[in-house]
């Protein structure tokens, strides 16, 4: 026996909701209680998916029924529950239901249940699950012989359905979506299943699956058009998505990078992509972005907590479309070291640190891929190592070359005065130009499970007060594992090297030179406390060089909860190499509360070498990750 079957019909069954009480299901005022049992099938998940279609089941409670109601509920289940065996691979499965020890279409049940009883009626579902049916072939074809290479390269690889599986519904519509996805990706944006057929053989228990797909023509995209605006210049974001999208062509992938990019800007609180369903004249697919603008001011803040360095409060307020062409302003202020101070006598309101900042970013300076960076501050640190009063500023402009790679360049200049805890302030002015780079291959801005970032700067400077030329280098890699797939355990990496070159640490100004110690560095230690030493005074002198390394392993425990533990090593030389010889290891264990903006963490870690006049640990308190 053969059977011609559509499997979005049949798939139905299996996670429907219960459907609401019809003509053939009375809620009479005399409604009979009853009890429902559904017979185990030795599989936990089928077993769900029959309680989940079950009408008898879901309807109990919330809809009484009498007794010609109840017949009626069997008798829609007994078809209900067969499609759901049906799409587990069971196609010559059936569903027995009795009530009150009778079949439900027991001519002398009605009769029974003509007179409701106060007593609940048992009613019990049998599932007969006889013989699983798999897949004895497949096939997938092009609608036409233009497309058939196209189709037979998206089936060239597995695609998630072979000759043996059972004939369960569920992955022969995965199959289906994976061929389709390959079709997209290939640059094909009109893709579609014209024809999907499914044979089943009652006879050998088998099932048979054929698809037609109509790849459509390889396409690029077209200047994509903006819709949704209000303040922001909608020609400007058409240049700047176009940037990424113009005559590229078509992929899915690029489409969303571009989505995310305009999400980026910062004025909008959604964008929705609508793509074309027909190519225009040129043989182009039409995008157009439709947008969402938020409010133009923003304030916020974020507060910090470590127990070497004491809370943090940063506020700060935001114009998020200055001129119109989604240009961001942002002023913030930071004071830190809160009521600590530099420790011991330096206590105090005027022995915290602060800083005062102002930040513009224009997207749409010379070009579209060209963002500028211009930022102007001044601040107060009063630190472990060091007092300081300055002024600075930068003129970075970055330039987009992928949805990875951003490269970065542009002058900086350091004006004031810095020195030893306690000591007198030595006047400088630098002047620098910086170089670098930010590569980002992770999988999540926020909370990355897989992937890889690193962040490279080289800034040539010279010390005018010193007549002193010298260069930074600094670079910082991290990578992330998901060792199961599930991203509940990561295995979480970092690496931070810098060194000063064409220079000794003595001769640059101490506020420049590396220092190691503290949260987003080692913790257990305390802030800036690994390092060189003044032999007098005992305070950190900073080095010529810095290393540091960490590792995390994240677990998801429950909900949202998890739970860390943790390694973080440093080392800081006083030549331009590190000085392994005086590493420090700190190790510890911390708890993540994840929510939407990013998990809030708190540590708790231990120096495994114990420094004289530190703390014995250290308690970390922020959003985000360590790294």
């Amino acid at each position: 026996m053969v059977g011609l079957l559509a499997l979005g019909v049949a798939a139905v069954g299996q996670d429907a909701a219960p459907e609401p009480v019809t003509a053939d299901d009375p809620a009479d005022a005399e409604a009979q209680p009853y009890t429902v049992t559904i017979a185990p099938t030795g599989d936990a998940d089928l077993d769900s998916a029959l309680a989940q279609a079950s009408q008898l089941l879901g309807l109990r409670e919330t809809a009484p029924t009498g007794g010609f109601g109840l017949i009626a509920r069997a008798n829609n289940d007994r078809e209900r529950l067969a499609r759901v065996l049906q799409a587990e691979g069971y196609w010559g499965g059936a569903v027995a239901i009795t009530i009150a020890g009778r079949p439900f279409d027991d001519p002398a049940l009605a009769e029974r249940l003509a007179r409701p009883s106060a007593t609940p009626v048992p009613v019990v579902i049998t599932p007969d699950l006889r013989a699983r049916y798999g897949i004895a072939g497949i096939a997938v074809h092009a609608d036409t012989a233009a497309g058939e290479a196209a189709v037979a390269a998206a089936a060239a690889e597995p695609f998630g359905l072979a000759v043996g599986d059972p004939a369960r519904i569920a992955p022969i519509l995965a199959a289906e979506r994976r061929l389709l996805d390959r079709l997209l990706a290939a640059g094909h944006p009109l893709a579609t299943v014209a024809r999907r057929d499914t044979l089943v053989d009652y006879t050998r228990g088998t099932m048979t699956v054929a698809w037609v797909l109509a790849p459509g023509p390889r396409a690029a995209f077209a200047p994509p058009a903006i819709a949704g605006t209000e303040r922001v210049d909608p020609d400007f974001l058409a240049r700047f998505a176009g940037r990424r999208l113009a005559d590229e062509p078509y992929a899915p992938a690029r489409l969303e990078q571009a989505r995310k990019a305009l999400m980026a800007l910062g004025p909008f609180e959604a964008v929705r992509v609508e793509v074309g369903d027909a190519l225009d004249a040129q043989g182009r697919l039409p995008v157009t972005f439709v947008v969402a603008e938020r409010p133009r001011r923003a304030i916020g803040g974020s507060v910090a907590y470590e127990t070497n360095y004491g809370p943090s409060v940063r506020l700060y307020w935001e114009h998020r479309n200055l001129f119109g062409g989604a240009e961001r302003l942002r002023l913030e202020g930071e004071v830190s070291r809160i009521g600590t101070g530099g420790g011991g006598d330096r206590s105090g309101l005027d022995q915290m640190t602060y800083r005062a900042f102002a930040t513009l970013r224009d997207p749409g300076v010379f070009r579209s891929d060209f963002t500028l960076v211009a930022s102007i501050g001044a601040l107060r640190e009063r630190l472990e190592a060091y007092d300081r009063d300055a002024a600075v500023g930068a003129l970075l402009f970055e330039q987009w070359r992928s949805e990875r790679l951003t490269l970065f360049a542009g002058p900086t200049v350091d004006i004031g005065r810095s020195g030893p805890v306690g000591g007198s302030l030595t006047a400088y002015q630098i002047a620098g130009v910086t170089g670098g780079a930010r590569y980002d291959a992770s999988d999540s801005l926020l909370d990355p499970a897989r992937g890889w970032r690193v962040n490279a700067a080289l800034t040539p400077s010279y010390n005018f007060a010193d007549a002193q030329p010298f260069a930074l280098l600094r670079t910082t890699l991290s990578g992330y594992w998901d060792p199961i797939g599930d991203r509940r355990t990561i295995l979480a990496a970092r690496t931070t090297f810098g060194s000063f070159l064409g220079a000794n640490a003595a001769a640059i100004p101490i506020h420049m030179r590396f220092f190691a110690g503290g949260g987003g560095s080692v913790r257990g230690y305390d802030y800036q406390s690994i390092g060189p030493r003044n032999p007098v005074t005992g305070k950190p002198t900073g080095g010529g060089s810095v290393l540091e390394l960490g590792l995390e392993w994240r677990q998801r425990l429950w909900g949202d909860f998890g739970g860390v533990l943790f390694a973080d090593a440093g080392t800081v030389g006083t030549g331009s190499t590190p000085d392994f010889s005086e590493i420090r290891v700190g190790a510890g264990v911390g708890l993540r509360y994840y929510t939407a903006i990013g998990p809030i963490r708190a540590d708790v870690a231990l120096p495994l070498i114990r420094q004289q006049g530190s703390s014995g640990y250290g308690l970390y308190i922020g959003i985000g990750q360590s790294f």
